[in-house]
């Protein structure tokens, strides 16, 4: 499980692909080393990935097919950066939300509205069914950091970002047309996968009941 806080940014320094499968190397943050071990946790771009190398601070990370077909990470390229942050451990402080570091899709950065000490960015999820779960004041994961969805329309949203976010994050550096990972909050997933289910039932019950 992960928290959303973003931990820093690692810049990708090589990637060897085969076929179907990617592995890459990140330079890793100092304070991120310290107890990592091959087969541990760490969140690229909010998408769970197992380390399976380590040499100093460069750190290598498998990429499988699904991986690369469902979240932004088969479009970075060596010099890229991303944003990491390790598996939480008890008695963390969790200062987002948590997530499982599942990636469902991806969206589109359509519009950045830029003020003096804010930044407003809407994207338009690449799978519009699941704009049910985006709801106003809701969480979201975007490229794993824990946002707080502002706006919704009936096929986009926006967050309001702050200038810490924007400097120690990607999306400081993100522009319109890039794609984003997108974590939806599983408990308001369940929460309305399970309102439909209990309306459906009731509607199905409704037609068969007879007419008085």
């Amino acid at each position: 499980m992960f928290t959303g806080i973003v931990q820093g940014m690692a810049r990708v320094v090589s990637i060897e692909e085969k076929p179907n499968f990617r592995t890459h190397v990140v330079e890793l943050p100092d304070a991120m080393l310290p107890g990592l071990e091959t087969g541990a946790s760490v969140a690229h771009n909010g998408c769970c990935l197992t380390v399976t190398e380590i040499n100093g601070d460069r750190v290598s990370f498998d990429l499988m097919k699904e991986t690369l077909r469902i979240t932004n990470l088969g479009e970075i390229q060596p010099g890229d950066k991303v944003n990491v942050e390790r598996a939480a451990k008890f008695n963390d402080e969790i200062g987002g939300h948590l997530m499982s570091g599942h990636v469902m899709t991806t969206a589109e950065i359509t519009k950045i509205l830029a003020s003096e000490n804010n930044r407003q960015v809407w994207f338009r999820v690449q799978h519009p069914e699941l704009m049910k779960y985006i709801l106003h004041k809701g969480y979201i994961g975007i490229d794993g950091i824990s946002l707080t969805v502002g706006e919704v329309t009936a096929t986009k949203f926006c967050v309001h970002l702050i200038p810490e976010t924007l400097q120690r994050t990607t999306l400081g550096e993100r522009r319109i047309g890039q794609r984003v990972n997108i974590e939806i909050d599983p408990q308001t997933q369940a929460i309305v996968d399970t309102v439909e289910r209990v309306l459906a039932t009731r509607g199905l019950n409704d037609a068969q009941a007879p007419s008085v």
